[in-house]
């Protein structure tokens, strides 16, 4: 694969931006109500006497729209971008893609409102309104799609391994979706209805943004180096292994559960079977990196994705521990799991986001990203925050755990954790002046590119910023 500087007349340039922008306007709202969620452990939430912004409401905002405000347009975005070049055939219909950003982007602002209004649905990151459920599905279909048409008209060539990942999202997600948002809620109670909300809660990230984000990484990353990916073949086992092992491994959330322990005994082995698997990502992208860390040092896509890398590997040896019955006596409900699910969301896929953010962005608006000054703010402010945030709530978890397993008085374990959530929060403070480094300079190289011109922009080939 090489890099381009010319405009591909396949690629609809117009719904790529319009998908890119919705997305830095959601992850500013995804990190304030992050940090404002945060504020509640150390007594200082501003807002507590306001049922509309009560913490728990602010709660499902934050992770739903990280899920499905964030992750999803920038997705949508990118996929739209690779899948015309990929295949070298159109998308089914433009105007369907304006009418898919049109009604996907007001229903994540109706959820959004009815959630903070009280209207949330009691699943975990299923807390879409029910009313709206039916439409989120119809639409991602219309997505699907739009997009599987490409695909479909150029089954005839060779598939590239970003294909074969983005094709396997695109199928999953709509099943995923409705099974998680639909079977427990109105056809399965009791056990059967935790089991089936437990595949949905892992099936989100192992099935929707597992997939698109590692085929994300497996086209941008040769064309930044200049190189082919390391090794194709282990690409290849490392899509097989997701598709046959991440399905089975949900019900780890629930261990010690009344589901039935063969599922659970089931679900451990699939677990550290999956992550296994994972490990070929991880050392494929290094792999790959490694034939010239000049590169790396020196752009900042590149240092986006071998954050996200180590964050995946991190991820995948805790994943891999943390589902073993022995620990789950120790961290189970404890902030070691929310540590462990803000490192693989932030950590790993949103730095893989932002790495296609600064490389495509400047080429969509035909301008170089406003200040290279700003861009080192981001990447350090939010390496040091997430870094911080993951190592704090590990350890706080812990000292939850052997607490509880102690049968201490449960005061005292929350007097235990308050030193943890306070840095917690300030760790949270680094990610949101981080956030709005980013976000000040995507609006400012929006705001240069409508400016007129008065040469030539040069090819955006490397890292052109102002600092």
């Amino acid at each position: 694969m090489t890099q381009e500087n010319s405009r591909n007349p396949l690629v609809p340039y117009g719904l790529v931006k319009a998908h890119m922008m919705m997305s830095f306007v959601v992850i500013l709202i995804v990190v304030i109500a992050g940090l404002g969620y945060s504020m509640q452990f150390i007594d200082l939430y501003p807002l507590k006497d306001i049922a509309f912004f009560s913490p728990g409401r602010v709660r499902m905002v934050h992770t739903q729209a990280v899920a499905y405000g964030w992750l999803a347009n920038i997705f949508f975005a990118i996929v739209l971008y690779m899948i015309p070049k990929l295949t070298n055939k159109p998308i089914l219909s433009e105007k369907l893609g304006w009418f898919v950003f049109w009604a996907y982007n007001t229903l994540v602002v109706l959820t959004v409102v009815l959630i903070l209004a009280g209207f949330g649905q009691a699943q975990e990151w299923g807390e879409t309104p029910v009313i709206l459920d039916p439409f989120i599905a119809l639409v991602v279909v219309l997505y699907v799609v739009n997009v599987v048409t490409s695909i479909w008209r150029g089954r005839h060539e060779p598939y590239y391994v970003t294909i074969w990942y983005v094709l396997a999202a695109l199928i999953w997600t709509p099943l995923v979706f409705v099974m998680g948002n639909f079977l427990p809620e109105f056809v399965f109670a009791g056990t059967g209805g935790a089991t089936i909300s437990s595949m949905y809660i892992h099936d989100l990230v192992g099935l929707f943004v597992t997939p698109i984000g590692t085929g994300m990484v497996y086209y941008l990353l040769p064309v930044l180096m200049r190189k082919p990916l390391f090794s194709h073949s282990l690409s290849l086992i490392g899509f097989w292994g997701l598709a046959f092992f991440y399905p089975m491994n949900s019900v780890h959330h629930y261990l010690y559960s009344p589901i039935p322990m063969w599922a659970q005994y089931a679900s451990i082995i699939a677990s550290v079977g999956v992550h296994v698997v994972v490990y070929t990502v991880v050392f494929n992208v290094i792999a790959t990196m490694a034939s010239d860390w000049k590169k790396v040092t020196s752009n900042v896509s590149l240092q986006f994705f071998l954050v996200g890398a180590l964050s995946y590997l991190v991820t995948c040896i805790q994943c891999a521990v943390q589902v073993t019955l022995t620990f789950q006596e120790i961290i189970h409900f404890t902030d070691w799991v929310v540590g462990h699910s803000h490192l693989v969301l932030f950590g790993t896929f949103s730095f893989w986001a932002f790495a296609w953010i600064y490389y495509l962005f400047p080429r969509l608006l035909n301008t170089p990203i406003y200040s290279a000054s700003l861009t080192r703010w981001h990447f350090w402010l939010s390496f040091i925050g997430i870094v911080v945030m993951d190592i704090d709530l590990l350890a706080g978890g812990l000292v939850q755990g052997f607490m509880w397993k102690s049968l201490v008085p449960f005061i005292d374990s929350v007097v235990a954790s308050k030193p943890f959530w306070w840095v917690r929060t300030l760790s949270g403070v680094a990610i949101f002046a981080g956030t709005m480094c980013f976000f000040i300079n995507m609006v400012m190289t929006w705001k240069e590119s409508r400016l007129p011109k008065t040469s030539e922009v040069p090819a955006l080939d490397s890292e052109l910023a102002r600092g």
